[in-house]
């Protein structure tokens, strides 16, 4: 084994794409905005979709900053669970699982805005009128179970909070789900979290849906290379 690259992250950022997402969430903005604090990673994870995701992986891609692609899905159980895919393709499969298994209901703008699509240029070239942010029909297992048969891993996200967790929904983390990596808001206590479940990973990113709370580099990932898939088999391990 080589050195390890100690790469600073935020894995959870949405776009304009997400319900309540700023409307300067694009992809340059998000890109430059990214650099600018210095990261080295980051993750695109809207609610329920990628489909900005090629854009900022274009964008990103004259520069120095990886860009994973994701999304945060709510399962039938309400919990909220990031997922990072090796490349856009595999991504783009999973969005179309999820998408499959939204209820159908508009979003309404007049609440949550617009869930705009952009180019690498940031021009919106589309709106997705489904509304995303809500439950797929498809369990946390289930969720889990796809998203390893597609390279990916999936990650609980904002396991502390009070709604939307899965600890505050379930109220424990399933023993058949093997569940090596967590995440824990900016709110809460990294080292506190680092204590509470040693046995684990933990991830501090922004849930960012807006432009000023992407993350500062306060942690690193330690992988081999600078690479999506050297990322996700990174966050599969055990501690």
């Amino acid at each position: 084994m080589g050195d390890l690259m100690n790469l600073y992250y935020d894995l959870h950022i949405h776009t304009a794409l997400s319900p309540c997402g700023d409307e300067d969430m694009t992809p340059n903005n998000i890109v430059n905005m990214a650099l600018l604090k210095g990261l080295d990673i980051i993750a695109i994870t809207d609610h329920n979709s990628c489909e900005n995701v090629q854009a900022i992986i274009e964008v990103a891609e004259k520069t120095s900053l990886l860009v994973i692609p994701g999304m945060e899905i709510e399962t039938a159980e309400e919990v909220h669970v990031v997922t990072l895919f090796p490349n856009l393709e595999q991504a783009m499969a999973m969005q179309k699982i999820i998408y499959n298994t939204l209820p159908s209901v508009q979003n309404p703008k007049h609440i949550f805005g617009s869930q705009l699509i952009f180019n690498a240029k940031d021009e919106i070239i589309g709106e997705n009128p489904q509304l995303l942010l809500t439950a797929c029909a498809l369990s946390l297992t289930e969720i889990f179970r796809m998203v390893q048969s597609l390279q990916g891993v999936a990650i609980p996200a904002h396991i502390d909070r009070s709604s939307y967790s899965i600890l505050s929904n379930l109220g424990w983390f399933p023993q058949e789900l093997y569940i090596p990596t967590i995440e824990v808001s900016m709110n809460s206590s990294y080292k506190k979290a680092c204590t509470q479940y040693p046995d684990k990973k933990i991830l501090q990113s922004s849930d960012a849906h807006y432009l000023g709370d992407i993350a500062e580099p306060l942690h690193t990932l330690n992988v081999e290379s600078k690479t999506s898939q050297q990322v996700i088999q990174y966050l599969k391990c055990d501690t």
